[in-house]
């Protein structure tokens, strides 16, 4: 951080004396309409549109060009002074109006569509929490061979999908 930005978002600080203290300060009122609580019209975006509209913002790709040239990863927006680049740190997040799920950054880049949760509860109930031991595959008793093929059936979808242990 330099003195004359702030911590997380690089948003200017005015400074004393500073002449024209108007125009850091709406700079930094644009950066932060276009971070708080952001939505982005898509993630991973090489190329500037052509006729962004006021308020809208982008996931940087990897390979940017044009005016996103150097700015790779990067949420960017469309103001009347131009684009607008905030660099992202983890726990950033947004929500992807293209693929209707939502962005986090993390150490690794930004993930689309994953959900991190210790719990997931529905009306107060748990429906999903850590991962129980393993089920044990239907044994060949004097029960249905119909019903046991189906379970066994069951069991082998759920645990190629990582959603019970093997």
């Amino acid at each position: 951080m330099s003195d004359d930005t702030t911590a997380r978002l690089a948003l200017p600080l005015l400074v004393s004396g500073q002449a024209h203290k108007e125009e850091t300060h709406n700079e930094a009122l644009a950066l932060i309409d276009l971070a708080l609580c952001c939505a982005v019209e898509a993630s991973g975006v090489d190329a500037p549109p052509e006729a962004p509209l006021p308020g809208q913002c982008w996931i940087v790709g990897a390979a940017p060009r044009g005016a996103w040239a150097g700015q790779a990863g990067a949420f960017t927006g469309w103001t009347g002074a131009g684009w607008q680049f905030v660099a992202p740190r983890e726990g950033l997040r947004a929500w992807d109006r293209a693929r209707q799920c939502v962005l986090a950054y993390t150490a690794a880049g930004w993930e689309s569509g994953v959900m991190r949760a210790a719990r997931v509860l529905v009306d107060g109930q748990q429906v999903v929490g850590a991962r129980a031991a393993a089920i044990a595959d239907p044994g060949q008793g004097d029960g249905d061979p119909v019903a046991r093929a189906c379970l066994a059936n069951i069991l082998a979808a759920l645990r190629a999908h990582g959603l019970i242990a093997s």
